[in-house]
């Protein structure tokens, strides 16, 4: 071969090699942001339904099977809510060792049959406030910087509102779970929708950015609440919308009004994060490290950690944070790393044996109780 021949060969290999490596980067990159992708979490597993008894459900045995708490269970036309693992009572259904039983709190939808594959998800509700809680309710709509936000509105006695940002898989709904709670405080809540989500804009390329271009359809919702009576806001965030509180929190032109947050498993190390999003989604471990090229370059997230910006420093309203070690999408350090750099302002409360954005979920009673006491000062 002549050596031109040969150089040009070589070259059209490389850039076509090159080719590959970008097409491969983004399409990692677009199964972890891609918006709701229904894919599931790394600490997902399909269960199978061996049986249903009155007030009980028998499970394929597995560690998110035994989780202590109160979770949804969704298969396909599926949801219900189970309870407790129980221990085995009189006329029960019986476990084995490749099963466990649970209580089985109600089924909001569809049926659940023998052989049915089902898995645990946080969310506990279906529906609005109303069909879901019996709370009455408004949806309104929150003017973005895309377009029309909708939210849910629960009003209250008191002037400071909280609003509450769902994560990452999944949607509104999410916050239902300490909807009834905060009802209950008499806190006007305002349960946000953002860019992704059904009925909101799309954003402009169609991924998720972890928090750090959605918060400003937060800062667009805390203008919202204030000009339409609230003195005060508390955020309360799951997941990337955590992330997005805290984004808010420094900066907002009206961060002065925030007067607290509560951050339920906060993505802070967004590197992480993505990596653990494409390897539940399918991505070869081979392409993770493209992928967090690729969604650097798509998405301009910055290469560092949320600690590692101005964040930390800046912060400036008494923020509450729930974690737990066994979060494998949004690892805990980080935010045992927060609570180390801002005694004054954060307390991290563990919550062992819950998965991502569970926390929850793992202990209702002992979250609430936790949640009370941090809010009482803050009304």
């Amino acid at each position: 071969m002549r050596p031109a021949t040969a150089a040009a060969v070589a070259a059209t290999s490389i850039l076509g090699v090159g080719a590959a490596t970008v097409a491969a980067g983004r399409y990692a990159s677009d199964a972890a942001l891609g918006a709701h992708s229904p894919r599931p979490f790394p600490a997902d597993r399909r269960l199978t339904v061996h049986a249903t008894a009155a007030g009980h459900i028998t499970l394929t045995r597995s560690f998110p099977a035994l989780r202590p708490g109160t979770y949804g269970l969704v298969g396909r036309g599926v949801h219900a809510v189970v309870g407790p693992v129980v221990e085995q009572l009189p006329g029960a259904a019986t476990a084995s060792a490749d099963t466990v039983v649970r209580r089985l709190e109600r089924v909001t939808l569809g049926s659940l049959k023998r052989g049915s594959k089902v898995r645990l998800t946080p969310e506990v509700h279906r529906g609005d406030p109303l069909a879901a809680l019996g709370l009455a309710h408004k949806e309104v709509e929150i003017p973005g910087e895309l377009g029309a936000l909708p939210a849910w509105f629960v009003p209250g006695a008191r002037d400071t509102w909280v609003i509450t940002v769902h994560g990452l898989g999944t949607t509104r709904e999410h916050p239902l779970n300490v909807l009834g709670f905060l009802h209950g405080q008499q806190l006007p809540v305002l349960d946000l929708a953002y860019r992704g989500d059904p009925g909101a804009p799309r954003s402009p390329d169609g991924l998720a950015h972890l928090g750090e271009s959605e918060w400003r359809d937060l800062d667009a919702a805390i203008r919202y609440a204030v000009r339409y009576g609230a003195e005060n806001v508390i955020i309360h965030g799951w997941s990337s919308g955590a992330s997005m509180a805290l984004h808010a929190a420094v900066n907002s032109a009206l961060r002065d009004r925030i007067r607290g947050l509560v951050l339920d498993s906060p993505v802070l190390d967004w590197r992480t994060t993505l990596r653990a999003l494409a390897s539940a989604r399918g991505v070869p471990s081979a392409l993770l490290p493209l992928a967090v090229r690729a969604a650097q370059g798509q998405t301009g997230l910055h290469g560092a950690r949320l600690l590692d910006t101005a964040v930390p420093t800046a912060l400036h309203a008494p923020t509450l944070v729930f974690h737990g070690p066994d979060d494998t999408l949004a690892p805990w350090e980080p935010s045992r790393e927060l609570a180390a750099r801002r005694p004054d302002l954060v307390t991290l409360h563990s919550v062992p044996r819950a998965p991502h954005a569970a926390m929850w979920n793992a202990d209702p009673a002992g979250y609430e109780e936790v949640l009370r006491r941090f809010l009482t000062p803050l009304m």
